[in-house]
């Protein structure tokens, strides 16, 4: 019989104490504190995204009941839901989100040579955003319209094993295309856009930057065609010419490729411009299919993780909420990772759920969950997350 640490412990195993003691203590967030550390606030909100909590008193009702766990859990100080809150609405958000990216590099390193579906040695992201709609009347600092209120995830995701390596929440009002003012761009990466991107202007600054983007264009952009090249219609090709702008060469004065594709399943014309000359036509047109990934991705979150409703009303607790839920994301796919483990992430998830406070092996406990599995992949919405 296993009598070494439960479950919640053994994932607690692969948290980077170092790093996260760090940025603790770059905002100070124990300063003068006696009890309930950054480090207990931490494994509470954590425990809430595994177990599904859905507020404060439920997460103080079930620590509560097993107290006698809690050390062996991590947690040293007795757990309140005034205090959980407290620290919720003090406790610098930027803690977490720097916490955070150290996880998101740990686990890019560890999806490097992950398939995407398109073989390509460049690293390949998607850029998109969110909105998450809140109660005006709880959160006014984040009105949205008149009777409505928001925030907006922006979302900067690598297709190689779907981490997101960049996230900035925003005011929900904020255009979508404001993002690339503070995005730092790659130098031979490629980056995915859907039309809400189309500025001129920046994605020129992305293209001195040595990046290359694909993004879907508008009907009414005026250019000149140059030349055309060869294409095969039965692959769904429609054209493919090299362009320069007329009404917008100021802001992009250098060719642009234009790739028209129709897609059959959906009975749609798609037009891209792209300032890659290299890749296939074919190419350019499935990477931009990848860009579904990041839409997938926040039906995921939104679907399994608690980032629609919140355990406290001010900014510095949404956010605080929110970055410790994409830690807890990236931290299974870590576990995922390195134990080699097939299942997707909503079965992993699943399956800890129920089981965090059992004393069973992590590599024990998720050998035998095939089935489950399978039930959980003819979701749509769940599928990219398979192997």
């Amino acid at each position: 019989m296993y009598t070494g640490k439960m479950v919640f412990a053994q994932i607690m195993e692969f948290f980077p104490m170092y790093e996260f003691q760090k940025c603790v203590q770059r905002y100070q967030g124990n300063y003068k504190v006696k009890n309930f550390s950054c480090l207990d606030q931490f494994l509470c909100m954590a425990f809430a995204q595994v177990t599904f909590r859905e507020s404060l008193r439920d997460i103080e009702a079930c620590l509560r009941s097993l107290k006698n766990k809690l050390y062996h859990m991590g947690i040293r100080s007795q757990v309140s839901r005034n205090t959980l809150s407290n620290a919720n609405n003090i406790r610098d958000w930027r803690i977490y989100a720097d916490f955070a990216q150290v996880l998101i590099h740990t686990a890019r390193d560890l999806y490097t040579g992950e398939d995407f579906g398109v073989e390509l040695e460049q690293t390949v992201y998607a850029l998109d955003a969110t909105t998450i709609d809140l109660c005006l009347s709880l959160f006014p600092w984040a009105r949205f319209r008149k009777t409505k209120a928001g925030i907006k995830l922006h979302t900067l995701l690598d297709l190689r094993g779907n981490i997101p390596t960049f996230i900035e929440i925003t005011e929900a009002l904020l255009a979508d295309v404001n993002i690339l003012d503070i995005l730092v761009a790659e130098a031979g990466s490629f980056y995915i856009m859907d039309r809400g991107y189309l500025d001129f202007a920046r994605l020129y600054l992305m293209n001195q930057c040595g990046a290359f983007f694909i993004i879907r264009s508008k009907k009414n952009i005026q250019f000149r065609r140059l030349y055309s090249r060869k294409i095969d219609k039965w692959t769904g090709l429609r054209c493919e010419q090299v362009v320069v702008l007329t009404n917008s060469f100021k802001e992009y004065p250098e060719k642009l490729r234009r790739i028209r594709f129709f897609d059959s399943e959906n009975n749609l014309s798609l037009s891209f411009l792209t300032n890659n000359f290299s890749l296939p036509a074919l190419t350019i047109a499935q990477l931009y299919k990848c860009r579904w990934k990041v839409e997938l991705f926040f039906k995921w979150i939104k679907q399994h993780l608690r980032i629609k409703a919140f355990f406290g009303t001010s900014e510095n607790a949404v956010k605080t909420q929110i970055w410790i839920a994409i830690s807890i994301y990236v931290l299974v796919a870590i576990i995922k990772k390195r134990l080699k483990i097939q299942h997707s992430l909503y079965t992993i998830l699943q399956v800890l759920s129920v089981t965090v406070f059992e004393k069973v092996p992590l590599s024990e406990l998720l050998k035998d969950v095939g089935q489950f599995d399978r039930m959980a992949s003819k979701e749509v919405q769940l599928t990219f997350f398979d192997e």
